[in-house]
Formats: structure tokens, sequence, C-alpha cells
């Protein structure tokens, strides 16, 4: 009988295997180099985040050379519009009736009139951005400020009282924490006046068409 030539069908074999594995391979590194970064922002955003809560100021040299510091593995650059990443800061309250009694938007009883645009809503008094704004938006929103329902922002990004408790433009996009509340005698939420500290940081992350494209790490922290 005669015996078949089966020379080179190994490496034949190989070849057409190394197809389906190198695309998994490569695939495999991308996803595990943007795994990597995602945990680079999530201690970004908690670090600077736990800085934020405690009243660093941003504004001054030293502490954006911590921040540029903290940053580095993500790209992140302290001049504006620059880098591959973006910290964004915020700093929120909610507007009830003591916040509208403070800057006058109260009847005789202290119930909020209409003046007091803001009540029954989170507001910014605060907003710090660091790096390239256009990596990523932030997930609260940002304050407007233009139009007739505009806040003006400081120089350190902060806003004065009677804009966020009257402006509609201080209004942020967030959910989930309730206000200071006693209902059927049990105490709820924040106390009245007490402000959250929101932390977001992101970067542009690694990208491999068709396995990743378009990626971000994005993390955020509440404080």
């Amino acid at each position: 009988m005669k015996t078949l030539n089966k020379k080179g069908v190994s490496s034949l074999e190989f070849a057409f295997g190394m197809l389906v594995m190198t695309p998994l391979f490569l695939g495999t590194g991308v996803i595990g180099v943007n795994m990597i970064k995602n945990l680079q922002a999530t201690q970004l955003a908690r670090d600077l985040g736990h800085m934020y809560a405690r009243g660093v100021n941003f504004g001054k040299p030293g502490n954006l050379t911590v921040v540029g510091n903290l940053g580095q593995s993500l790209g992140l650059s302290t001049t504006a519009g620059t880098g591959r990443g973006v910290v964004i800061l915020s700093r929120l309250t909610y507007v009830d009736d003591n916040m509208c009694a403070a800057v006058s938007a109260v009847d005789a009883g202290g119930v909020h009139l209409g003046s007091c645009t803001n009540y029954g809503y989170w507001v910014f008094t605060q907003r710090v951005a660091i790096g390239n704004t256009s990596v990523r938006t932030s997930n609260y929103g940002a304050p407007l400020t233009s139009g007739p329902t505009g806040v003006t922002m400081a120089a350190d990004g902060s806003i004065s009282m009677s804009d966020y408790v009257k402006q509609a433009g201080a209004r942020a996009t967030f959910t989930g924490v309730n206000p200071y509340a006693v209902v059927n005698g049990q105490v709820s939420g924040l106390p009245s006046g007490e402000v959250l500290y929101v932390a977001e940081a992101a970067a542009l992350g690694f990208n491999m068409p068709p396995f990743v494209s378009n990626a971000v790490a994005y993390s955020w922290g509440i404080f």
C-alpha cells in the first residue's frame, strides 16, 4: 500500500491555527491594558477626591504639580486642553427651605417662594476641571454659564449662593441621595446644608479595532 507524504502538514495546521490565535492574543492584551488604565483612573479619582473634600486648593501651582504626578500614568496634563486625561471635581448641595431662606426666597412662614428656582434640586456650588476636557464629560452635567439661567463662576470655579439657589443653570444631573428627611420618625439622607464632593477621572485608552474602539477609562467617587 502506498503511504501518503504528510511532510509539512503540521506547519500548515500551525499557520491556520495562528490565524485564529493571534487576534485573540492581541485582543486579550488590549483589554488587559485598558483594565489597568481603569484601575489607575479609580485610584486617581479616589486620591484627588479625598484631597478635594479636605479643602485642597487646586488653583495653587504646588497642588497642581501633585495632581500631575498622580495622573502621570494616565497621560494627565495640568495644562488646560492638553494631554490624554481629565479630572473633574464637583461640589454639590441640595436646595431646601433653609437654602431658600438664606437668600430671602421664603415667605413669612419660612416656605420657599417661586424665586427659589432650584428648590428640591441638587446644584453645583463649585466645578474644577483639570486636563483635557474633550476626553470625557461629567456624568453629573456641568454648570451653565451663559444665557438668562446661567451662573457666574469665580476663578476657582465656585458659584455664589444666590446663583446656585436661584439660577437653573446651576442644577446637576444627580439622583440617588435624598436630602435630610424625617418620615414617620425615621431619619434618612444627609443633614440639611451638607455638601457632596464628587471626583471623576478619565483617560483615553488603547484602541485596536475591531476588538476595542474609542476606549476611555473612567471612574468616579463621592466623598
